[in-house]
């Protein structure tokens, strides 16, 4: 399986607008974020064909298609929760659905949100130009089988807000967590990739910090981990990244991971 980090910044993104520190300013690439996002793909057992799942669908989606020249059909898109770093791009989904309809699998919450804030385009009689969408209600433990891949529902807390992680594979997705669910540690048993939030190393109401995720990721094992989700106040990559216990990392924008069977 392969993973891509479309975006691992927070909802404003980094740089932040009017923002002259040094991460804004960095010329590292690195340090550049777009709204977090993850593409999974894989292969089927032939190797032929494949799957592709959409991890949230921000408002830098479009940036982030054109960015890896994506050319491929989407088979799903698995929506976290409604915030808008998380969904401003579905309009911008249409070209994925010329062929086809796209199943967007969401929580109840989400589900009403999105029909409430897209109506055009999640409506019972489309019309000609809108993506064509179908909204899938899931809830936490849900497990769905899309194409090649098993997914399963993750809840998690984003502040006092239940939302989702999801489970691809054996890769976990948590992000916006400030702490999971006692129902959802059987779910992530086995795992062998973990990409968890981790906004900046103060206190959060809604987000961990770096430190809390690193003990997350502790809590569950000896796990190779990601951080996404940062805001500018993590500082460089280059010197933070040297800061990390072995195993975990900051991801980046336009990092790529194959995950071997």
């Amino acid at each position: 399986m392969k993973i891509t980090f479309l975006g691992t910044g927070t909802s404003i993104g980094v740089p932040q607008i009017g923002c002259q520190c040094e991460v804004c300013t960095s010329g590292d690439p690195r340090d550049r974020r777009l709204r977090a996002s993850a593409l999974f793909e894989a292969t089927d057992v032939r190797g032929n064909g494949g799957t592709r799942i959409l991890l949230d669908c921000g408002p830098d989606f479009r940036e982030q298609m054109l960015r890896i020249g994506m050319r491929e059909p989407l088979d799903a898109v698995l929506i976290t929760h409604e915030h808008y770093d998380h969904v401003g791009g579905i309009d911008d989904l249409r070209p994925f659905t010329f062929e086809r309809t796209l199943p967007l699998y969401a929580d109840a919450y989400t589900c009403e949100h999105l029909r409430q804030r897209l109506p055009y385009c999640l409506i019972n009689h489309s019309y000609p130009g809108i993506p064509q969408l179908e909204l899938k209600e899931i809830r936490e433990g849900s497990r769905m089988q899309i194409g090649s891949l098993t997914v399963t529902a993750i809840g998690v807390m984003h502040g006092k807000l239940p939302i989702l992680g999801y489970r691809i594979g054996d890769v976990a997705y948590l992000t916006d967590m400030t702490e999971l669910s006692p129902a959802s540690l059987p779910l992530l048993q086995g795992i062998r990739l973990l990409i968890i939030g981790a906004l900046r190393h103060t206190p959060h109401l809604t987000h961990q910090t770096v430190e809390h995720a690193i003990s997350s990721s502790r809590s569950l094992g000896n796990i190779p981990t990601y951080l996404i989700h940062m805001s500018h106040q993590v500082g460089l990559h280059a010197v933070e990244e040297q800061k990390l216990p072995p195993g975990i990392h900051y991801a980046y924008d336009g990092l790529v991971i194959d995950l071997q069977p």
